[in-house]
């Protein structure tokens, strides 16, 4: 069962360097991972700033998406369903990350939105879902399952492989 969990997460990391119009907008968040995950572990309007870019970013690549994709006539209700949820990602997706960078921007956080600045392994979520929101995979409770069952190894690697370049903090 685990196999099947981490081939689905291997095509999830795969599928947007196979196609060309993908690539464009995963590589800035892979390197916003990297970045993110290099510096301090405490919250502060930089690392809002680092959040807000990427997760505008991610919004503007998804909403081309979703304007660029047209669902087959034959499957439009369940089309309607997928683009409906696409679209709900993306537009909260963008709302945080105008809140964050505005924050990071504007050195103060909203009552209770200090999590904006404690966002370093957002990115991750945002690269495993990228192929969702781009259309080329539909959302499923296997690919969700796959993305959590990942995400603390992932964030293992990350965190004690990058150790040495954060200076041991």
């Amino acid at each position: 069962m685990t196999h099947h969990y981490g081939s689905t997460f291997l095509e999830l990391i795969r599928a947007p360097f196979q196609d060309v119009s993908m690539i464009w907008g995963i590589v800035p968040l892979y390197f916003a991972l990297l970045l993110n995950e290099m510096t301090a572990a405490k919250a502060n309007f930089r690392t809002a700033i680092q959040t807000g870019f990427s997760f505008i970013w991610a919004a503007v690549q998804w909403f081309y998406f979703y304007a660029k994709a047209r669902p087959p006539a034959e499957v439009v209700s369940a089309a309607i369903s997928s683009r409906s949820i696409n679209l709900f990602v993306t537009l909260t997706v963008l709302t945080l990350g105008l809140l964050a960078l505005y924050s990071g921007l504007r050195r103060r956080y909203p009552k209770y939105g200090s999590f904006l600045g404690h966002t370093r392994f957002s990115n991750y979520f945002m690269i495993t879902i990228y192929p969702i929101q781009a259309h080329h995979f539909g959302w499923t409770w296997e690919r969700l399952d796959a993305i959590a069952l990942f995400a603390l190894p992932i964030w293992l690697v990350l965190y004690f492989g990058l150790m040495p370049f954060r200076g041991g903090r």
